[in-house]
């Protein structure tokens, strides 16, 4: 597939390219683990399903817009990817509202099931397919805090991924600013 996103010699640089980015990779996951969840957690008129359906797809959607409006705004690809972060905030909040409604254990960080979740993160090119038996289990009680698992881990990749935008932009600035040292360095060109 083509990149219509490359710079060809003007200053807005390259940009899009999310779904090479592990955020959007896994919150894709998530989105799609959500769907399956709720789909079995919750009656089929409840609310919490739409709510829970949309702050997945809005993590995801907020991670591809950020990408796409990266190459003429550092501003909103830092303001969209924090976006991301939070709706994933707000759909692990559900996910812990479910268990501790229905009195199932959250697991901790040293949980024996969430170290042998970051263990299986670290497969090389995860899908569903490498989360689905934890995603889909029997026990929702597994489903939810495996599903909880993975949005810790995107919202510590999104925080890092925040940082790095924010180090670019000290480092190489904004649009306004390339946008003048190109004028400049076309009439420089100009006088030549």
């Amino acid at each position: 597939m083509e990149d219509n996103n490359q710079n060809k010699g003007g200053f807005i640089p390259k940009h899009g390219g999310y779904r090479n980015l592990i955020t959007y990779q896994k919150s894709e996951i998530i989105y799609d683990g959500t769907i399956y969840f709720t789909g079995r957690a919750f009656k089929k008129y409840d609310r919490t399903i739409d709510q829970m359906v949309q702050a997945a797809r809005s993590g995801k959607q907020n991670i591809v817009e950020a990408s796409m409006a990266s190459g003429t705004s550092k501003e909103m690809e830092i303001k969209l990817t924090n976006v991301a972060r939070a709706s994933l905030e707000e759909l692990k909040i559900d996910y812990e509202d479910f268990l501790r409604s229905n009195k199932h254990e959250i697991w901790g960080k040293e949980h024996r099931y969430t170290k042998r979740f970051r263990e299986l993160n670290r497969t090389p090119d995860a899908t569903y397919e490498t989360y689905k038996k934890a995603i889909e289990h029997e026990q929702l009680e597994i489903c939810a805090n495996s599903m909880i698992c993975l949005i810790n881990i995107v919202s510590y990749l999104l925080a890092k991924q925040i940082k790095s935008l924010e180090t670019a932009f000290l480092n190489e600035g904004g649009l306004r600013e390339r946008m003048t040292k190109a004028r400049i360095d076309k009439r420089n060109q100009s006088k030549n």
